[in-house]
């Protein structure tokens, strides 16, 4: 697959020719990166306190159990996917982004008289607001890619995206414990609480053309809110992708219950968990540079089908005691993931018509969530009475067999058309070119 664009007027050497073009370009644009800034202070504001909200709760409670439940209540707006979709394909996204962020940081503000142990419902209420602007996030971002780029630079905007993702990855946990132990929780707020501002004046100022549409006449508000996961599962090749997808996902969250008998089982200490999560953010932030080209040249049918393969290779070290091989799988798992996920999250992109694109994003983070989760709490049922070992070897053998099943998927055709007619307030197909 080679994007290509005839040779310029009047240079008789390449005259008939074709030559390459660079897919990239779309991205080098002064409002494509002013959305990438917005985005990124967002992403600081809703990363920081993800794993420092449970802590703090288990230090002030003084009770394992209700940190557990601080990360239960991050999982919870999940749920709200599909109505949170539906809301994104109706109304200005950009819009929507700004009062989420505006939200975001509103409810991060009562934290700041947190001190005893009964107002830890305080901290309960900010976490599900909180965790909610991620969700947010994710149902208008893909719809506001879709109508700023060409089809063949969305994956390079995915790329780039999840490069800033993986980088965040690794340093804001480190900075986060770092600063938490030293002086607390309150400076991390107020840095949370500034991102979220930083990120609501960007789109607040920022002026983009959006597509935008109503419900289909006669469309039941049911049918209308489910339309997203309809369209994931029937979309070919999407759907098999899709259905693919959350095989692999669920299944992962075996692993996810038995890290840290795995860390035993190779006779290392809980506490390093940290460095090799920080060495899969760094092979994923490889794979976000690499996977764009990769889908370019092999496509991305065939780029999701290797990375959920070397996902799968990945896994087979941790059943063994060599610390080297679990290690080097662990960033072969960092990478695989990484391009499996680009690569979806741009055929899905690329197959779905504008109307749609907010409800089948948020279908699509509740999906690779959902039943990870439910997994990963089976998994911690089943690690009393089985051993570790087994469970990695169901879980390497289910995505390397899903693996393989993937790469009979090809190509499909060209990509829908918008579905329906925009309303006056936007059109289809801006570009980032176009700087409002």
């Amino acid at each position: 697959m080679t994007t290509t664009e005839p040779a310029a007027p009047g240079d008789e050497a390449a005259a008939g020719a074709v030559v390459p073009v660079d897919p990239a370009r779309h991205l080098r644009t002064p409002l494509f990166r002013t959305l990438v800034v917005g985005w990124t202070l967002a992403n600081v504001a809703d990363s920081l306190l993800t794993l420092l909200m449970a802590v703090w709760v288990a230090d002030l409670t003084g009770s394992a159990a209700l940190g557990g439940m601080t990360f239960a209540l991050l999982g919870l707006p999940a749920l709200a996917s599909p109505f949170l979709g539906h809301l994104a394909d109706r109304v200005s996204r950009r819009r929507m982004l700004v009062l989420a962020y505006v939200t975001g940081a509103l409810g991060l503000v009562p934290l700041f008289w947190v001190t005893r142990p009964d107002q830890v419902w305080v901290v309960f209420a900010s976490t599900l607001v909180y965790s909610a602007v991620a969700y947010v996030t994710g149902a208008c971002q893909s719809g506001i890619l879709k109508d700023l780029l060409p089809d063949e630079a969305l994956g390079h905007a995915n790329g780039r995206l999840s490069m800033i993702d993986q980088v965040l990855r690794v340093a804001l946990p480190v900075l986060g414990a770092a600063v938490y132990a030293l002086v607390g929780v309150v400076p991390l707020v107020a840095v949370a609480i500034a991102g979220f501002v930083g990120a609501a004046l960007v789109f607040l100022l920022v002026r983009i053309t959006e597509s935008r549409y109503g419900d289909e006449p006669g469309e039941a508000y049911l049918a209308a809110i489910t339309a997203g996961f309809r369209h994931l599962f029937r979309t070919q090749p999407l759907g098999a992708m899709t259905w693919n997808a959350v095989i692999v996902f669920a299944s992962v969250g075996l692993v996810n219950a038995v890290v840290f008998a795995v860390l035993d089982g190779l006779g290392l200490p809980a506490a390093w968990l940290g460095p090799v999560t920080v060495l899969q953010g760094v092979c994923g932030f490889v794979a976000g540079a690499l996977t764009p080209r990769l889908m370019l040249r092999l496509g991305r049918p065939r780029v999701y089908a290797l990375g959920i393969l070397a996902s799968g290779v990945a896994l087979v070290p941790l059943m063994f005691g060599s610390v080297v091989l679990a290690v080097a799988g662990q960033a072969l798992l960092g990478f695989g993931v990484t391009a499996a996920v680009i690569a979806w999250v741009t055929e899905r992109q690329v197959r779905t018509p504008d109307r749609l694109q907010g409800r089948v994003a948020a279908a699509g983070h509740l999906l690779n969530n959902l039943p990870g989760t439910a997994v990963t709490a089976l998994g911690a049922g089943l690690l009393a009475v089985v051993d570790y070992r087994l469970l990695v070897l169901a879980n390497a053998i289910v995505v390397i067999a899903a693996g393989m099943a993937a790469l009979r998927l090809r190509e499909a055709g060209s990509a829908p058309d918008s579905g329906g007619a925009p309303d006056q307030e936007g059109t289809r197909g801006t570009r980032a070119d176009r700087v409002g």
